[in-house]
């Protein structure tokens, strides 16, 4: 008995150091994410805005968790998310049912974003709406849209034709609504693609893309993201029809009054159970569809059933840890900032430095790296990690910038959201189309938990300190996060595609019948 127990360990213990050596390496690149944003808020509390010890305790607390449960989280969601969602993907997609998928693709929708955090992070902000008929509105938002998505794929529909119809759709509502009702309900559409939704929607259609196979399979696993964005935002904007006015009240960001280590330790120990119970809400459903497609159909080995099972309890255990650093250190800090930098006599200073935060920000984003990997995957190379990632920070960061611009100076949000989307949708027309898939994808990406915690409570605190309109000018720095990035991907994608035309125009053409080339005596290097 001994001996088989021992044969056993034996055997898994090069799958256990493997493992380990994944997670070090994803906690080092959460470190590189999350100690910029940190240190630079160290700094601005050090130069100009003095912080409580106990807020700045919160906050480098905080920031140790969110380093660990990103790093968790990532490892998490590559055992387990992107199998589960390639599989149930797959397997959708061979059945002939077509009724049967819009089923099942509508219930996987609406019950993972009913249990996204972001969402609930959003709900908790905005007053005039209850939280559970917002949530459920969004939530049916994204069941429709994730049935169009993998109709799309399936049925091979253009995305660039159906995003220009949609987004005409947006703006024709737009025009119907009250001013207040337009920031929220594109904030909205940012906030359901987040940490849990992302890996599972991006894995779904990678999965129908390969079973479909064909010229264009690689091109259409992505723009699942992208429908699904859009969903929440016509969701809400129907909605807001019934209902007269938003309240412009904040939810409460303030941070906890702590004096010392205990009280921080007890601040966090305070809000623990209600993260955990949080993320198993939002994990179970993804878990019980699993596990019926498991016995139904997928039959998959109990060798990867295994891996999957401790993939689940990595994103389990990484996705509190981050949540409650996120909310209960960088949520309440966000705020104080905001307030404290738009008391200055030079709060025009918000605008570089929150171009500076957002250009960081994106980087700690844990469904961002999800995403540029998937990209890497997908095109073997071609697009890699650290050019998605430089493009979405300098996408983010204009974003931001425009932001505090209308914290600062009130003008309405049409006025930006109404040009982006018309470059965006022009641009699609001249990039090649996996360029445009994975842009409306990377904008609904990196508008995840850190925008919604962070960056959008600093907006609503400078805008409360400078006596503006928190509904009109605060709400909407989510759709701002979720816009410029897709329009830098696009212009990444053009200059791509232009290079690529000017290598092949310089190769030289290949040798006619009465020529003879000799190999040895003229290399060429393209």
């Amino acid at each position: 008995m001994h001996r088989r127990i021992q044969k056993h360990l034996d055997l898994l213990m090069p799958q256990r150091k493997a493992t380990n050596k994944k997670l070090k390496e994803k906690i080092h690149e959460s470190i590189s994410s999350v100690l910029p944003i940190s240190l630079m808020v160290l700094v601005l509390s050090a130069v100009l805005v003095p912080v409580e010890v106990g807020t700045m305790g919160l906050f480098v607390v905080g920031a140790v968790l969110l380093i660990f449960g990103m790093g968790l989280f990532t490892l998490g969601a590559d055992m387990a998310m992107v199998p589960i969602g390639n599989h149930m993907g797959a397997r959708l997609t061979k059945s002939k049912n077509i009724w049967f998928l819009c089923g099942i693709a509508f219930l996987m929708g609406l019950l993972i974003t009913v249990a996204e955090p972001d969402l609930t992070v959003l709900a908790n902000q905005v007053q005039g709406v209850p939280n559970l008929v917002l949530i459920l509105t969004v939530a049916v938002g994204v069941g429709i849209f994730l049935v169009v998505a993998l109709l799309r794929i399936i049925f091979q529909w253009k995305l660039s034709y159906i995003l220009v119809g949609l987004y005409a759709l947006v703006f024709l509502l737009g025009a119907l609504i009250k001013p207040e009702f337009a920031p929220m309900s594109f904030d909205s559409g940012g906030v359901t693609t987040g940490p849990m939704t992302v890996p599972f929607i991006l894995a779904l259609g990678v999965g129908v893309a390969n079973v479909r196979s064909g010229k264009n399979a690689q091109d259409d696993s992505f723009g699942l993201v992208a429908l699904c964005s859009v969903g929440p935002i016509l969701a809400m904007m129907i909605i807001s029809l019934f209902f007269p006015h938003l309240d412009n009240v904040p939810g409460e960001n303030a941070a906890a009054q702590v004096a010392n280590t205990l009280e921080i330790r007890s601040t966090y120990a305070h809000a623990l159970p209600h993260y955990l119970w949080e993320v198993f809400l939002a994990l179970a459903p993804i878990i019980v569809l699993f596990f019926l497609f498991q016995f139904f159909a997928l039959h998959l080995p109990w060798s990867e059933i295994k891996k999957i099972i401790v993939g689940l309890i990595y994103t389990y255990i990484g996705l509190v840890v981050f949540l409650t650093g996120v909310n209960v250190g960088f949520l309440p800090m966000g705020d104080y900032l905001g307030q404290q930098l738009a008391a200055l006599p030079f709060n025009w200073i918000l605008i570089p430095l929150g171009m500076l935060m957002g250009y960081m920000v994106v980087a700690a984003e844990p469904a961002v790296h999800v995403l540029n990997e998937q990209v890497e995957q997908v095109t073997s190379g071609a697009i890699s990690k650290n050019v998605m990632m430089k493009t979405l920070s300098i996408g983010v960061a204009i974003s931001v910038g425009l932001a505090m611009t209308r914290v600062l100076t009130g003008i309405s949000i049409w006025y930006i959201v109404i040009p982006g989307y018309l470059i965006a949708l022009v641009l699609t027309f001249f990039t090649d189309p996996i360029f445009t898939a994975i842009a409306f994808d990377s904008g609904g990406v990196a508008s995840g938990p850190m925008t919604a915690t962070f960056m959008l409570p600093l907006a609503m605190g400078a805008c409360g300190a400078v006596g503006g309109n928190i509904l009109k000018d605060a709400f909407g720095l989510v759709a701002m996060v979720a816009m410029t990035p897709l329009i830098a991907i696009e212009v990444l994608g053009l200059v791509y595609r232009i290079k690529t035309r000017k290598t092949l125009t310089n190769m030289p053409k290949p040798a006619q019948d009465d020529q003879i080339l000799d190999v040895d005596d003229e290399i060429i290097d393209v």
